[in-house]
């Protein structure tokens, strides 16, 4: 009877702690979107909220309506199921368009090689090659399936950030707008991918113009490469002016040669021309969607506070794109990954040390219960 007054409850707290969680997540991405912990926020709170949704299913007790439900969620699951079962396919096959489409550069290859590792993981525990092993290295490699769900739980946490940062809330009300530069085509022309961000933040431009607030100003920024005929500002600048931007409007930052940069510099410049009566300037920055919120962390980083507005990129791009955002983004946290790591590792390490000398007779294993023990003692 307990129990069945339990479960009559149950829908009332989950409903409560979703309520709580959603508060506390929306609380934390309005205050600050540029931060990695909103992502756990987030998925607590889902994870939360389809608990309450399955209760409220079985509180029903429609038979009919919670078999419907209950097929429909492992359809799902088997269909999650499949896509990560024939990952590397998948992988191979973007990797085959990206090379028909792309250039053939190394950053455009991450999903071949990531596909290939696949590939590989699954031969080596297909033919059980840890058994030609010494038994002190497999001691060793029992800590690769930890690394490698913890760089799969990182990966999880980037993602949705990502697509958090898609919805901040735009507020047409922006003083500066920050177009980001990227390479040029032949050394002087605005690349499809260049184009998209320019176009977008002209669209933005006109659209707070259409609203009856004030034309921001736009800031194109981007320094010359060694391989460049110009600055990749004054090509966008040229760009942006052909499409119908009032040269009036146009600022130049053209030193910079990361998105780091991108942020300082044009920090400086806004900071040198803005002569509104607020204390800070309202400011956007424009980029591509897969690149909007690793530039909001360096943003954030150079003390600038502006969130980004994203311009389209090709589907088959996206893979490819979001793997080397993530491997930009882990290596920006690199300190705290690695401390995570190391401690984790390390007793990982020691546990399954002490567990292969109890039960081993060799001279590395008795080797490993004596230290643990003179360690503990």
């Amino acid at each position: 009877m307990a129990t069945a007054g339990w479960l009559n409850q149950a829908p009332l707290y989950t409903g409560l702690a979703t309520i709580v969680l959603l508060g506390i997540f929306l609380w934390s991405w309005l205050a600050e979107p540029r931060r990695l912990v909103n992502g756990v926020l987030f998925t607590l709170f889902f994870v939360v909220f389809l608990l309450e949704l399955a209760f409220l299913i079985f509180w029903t007790r429609n038979v009919v309506f919670i078999t419907i439900m209950g097929i429909t969620f492992i359809m799902l699951l088997m269909l999650i199921a499949l896509v990560l079962f024939f990952l590397w396919a998948l992988l191979l096959w973007n990797a085959i368009l990206v090379w028909k489409r792309e250039s053939h550069t190394l950053s455009n290859m991450l999903t071949l090689f990531l596909g290939v590792g696949l590939i590989l993981l699954w031969v080596i525990n297909l033919l059980a090659v840890n058994r030609f092993l010494p038994n002190w290295l497999n001691v060793i490699l029992t800590v690769l399936p930890f690394i490698g769900f913890y760089l799969v739980v990182c990966s999880y946490n980037f993602l949705v950030n990502a697509a958090l940062y898609q919805f901040v809330p735009r507020g047409y009300r922006a003083d500066y707008l920050i177009v980001l530069g990227a390479g040029l085509i032949d050394g002087d022309r605005v690349s499809r991918l260049l184009g998209n961000r320019i176009e977008r933040a002209l669209k933005f431009a006109q659209k707070q113009q259409a609203k009856g607030r004030p034309a921001p100003k736009i800031i194109f920024s981007g320094g010359q490469g060694p391989d460049e005929k110009l600055s990749e500002a004054k090509a966008m600048a040229d760009y942006a002016v052909g499409h119908g931007l009032d040269p009036r409007l146009v600022l130049l930052e053209d030193r910079s040669t990361t998105t780091l940069e991108n942020m300082t510099f044009s920090k400086q410049l806004i900071t040198s021309d803005y002569q509104g009566t607020r204390a800070q300037p309202r400011v956007k920055f424009f980029t591509n969607n897969y690149h909007t919120f690793r530039a909001g962390l360096y943003a954030r980083q150079a003390g600038l506070p502006a969130n980004g507005v994203g311009a389209p990129t090709r589907l088959y791009f996206l893979p490819n794109a979001l793997i080397r955002e993530f491997v930009a983004v882990l290596i920006m946290n690199k300190r705290r990954h690695f401390w995570i790591l190391v401690t984790f590792v390390g007793l990982l390490l020691l546990t399954s040390g002490l567990v292969y000398g109890l039960n081993n007779s060799d001279a590395f294993s008795q080797w490993l219960v004596r230290f643990f023990r003179r360690f503990t003692n």
